[in-house]
């Protein structure tokens, strides 16, 4: 019951999908490579290696759209990153 009250609090659906993505950020030199997991309008939930040295902003290149959005992270966990569009 707490996952479906928090999903009813999302101002936008969250779209279960597994895509390939890549974080990229000034100072990097190459991308980061991450997995989607879902995405709504204004974020994306992304699994990455670790999320140590990934800065609260950055690019978010989602491989199969060649499609680039600034986002900022909202949330982290060992492997997991939560994020928002701006």
């Amino acid at each position: 019951m707490k996952g479906t009250a928090l999903m009813n609090n999302r101002k936008s659906e969250r779209h279960e999908v597994l895509e390939v993505g890549t974080i990229t950020f000034q100072g990097s030199g190459s991308g980061i490579d991450c997995t989607v997991h879902n995405i709504s309008i204004g974020g994306a939930n992304l699994e990455v290696g670790t999320s140590t040295g990934i800065p609260d902003s950055f690019d978010l290149l989602i491989n199969s759209e060649n499609a680039k959005q600034h986002c900022h992270v909202v949330w982290r966990k060992e492997q997991r990153i939560g994020v928002a569009f701006e």
